[in-house]
C-alpha cells in the first residue's frame, strides 16, 4: 500500500490519507462546525489551488528540505523530487524560480482574489469559515514556512490575502 502526507489518526484508532477524505470524514465525525465541503466555493478553490502552486514550484519545492523537514525526511524528499524532476532540487530552482514563474501566475491569483472577496470577507464565504479557507491558508502557511519572501511578494497581489491569513491565526498559533 502506497502511504501519503497528510495522514491522520482518528480516535477510534482508525487512519485515514488523503486532504479531501479527511476532510469529508472528519465532517462526518464531527459535524459541528460544518466545513462546509458542499459549497460551491469549496470546490473552486480546491480545484484552484494547483493553478497557483504550480508556476512557483521552483521557488518553494527547493526550501522544502533545508526549511520545512527533518534531516532523514529531507533526505527523502530530496532523491524522490530528483528521480520526479530528473534533475536536483537546486536546478528545478534555478530553471524555474523566475520573473516569468510571477507572470504565469498573477491571473490565477486574481481570480481566487475575486473568489474570496465575492463574499466581502475575510473568508471565502465571508464570515463564516469553510474548508476553502484551510485549503488556502495552508498554501499561506507553506509559502511562509518555505520562504518568508515568497510569501510577502504572494500577500502582496491582493490585500484579502493578509486580511484571511490574519483571520485564520487561532488555526495557525498550533502550528503543528
Amino acid at each position: 500500500m502506497d502511504y501519503s502526507s497528510p495522514a491522520i489518526r482518528y480516535e477510534d484508532g482508525s487512519y485515514g490519507m488523503d486532504s479531501w477524505k479527511i476532510a469529508h470524514e472528519l465532517e462526518k465525525r464531527y459535524p459541528e462546525p460544518s466545513l462546509h465541503l458542499d459549497d460551491p466555493i469549496v470546490i473552486q478553490v480546491r480545484d484552484h489551488i494547483g493553478k497557483i502552486m504550480g508556476p512557483l514550484t521552483g521557488y518553494i519545492l527547493p526550501r522544502v528540505p533545508t526549511h520545512i523537514l527533518g534531516p532523514a525526511s529531507a533526505e527523502y524528499f530530496d532523491t524522490t523530487r530528483e528521480k520526479m524532476f530528473g534533475k536536483p532540487l537546486a536546478q528545478v530552482a534555478q530553471e524555474t524560480a523566475t520573473e516569468q514563474a510571477w507572470k504565469d501566475v498573477e491571473e490565477p491569483v486574481r481570480q481566487i482574489a475575486e473568489i474570496l472577496k465575492k463574499n466581502s470577507g475575510p473568508f471565502f464565504l465571508g464570515k463564516t469559515v469553510s474548508y476553502a479557507d484551510f485549503i488556502f491558508v495552508g498554501y499561506l502557511r507553506f509559502l511562509k514556512a518555505a520562504d518568508e519572501k515568497v510569501f510577502d511578494r504572494f500577500v502582496a497581489f491582493d490585500p484579502a490575502f493578509s486580511a484571511i491569513y490574519d483571520a485564520s491565526k487561532p488555526w495557525l498559533e498550533k502550528d503543528n
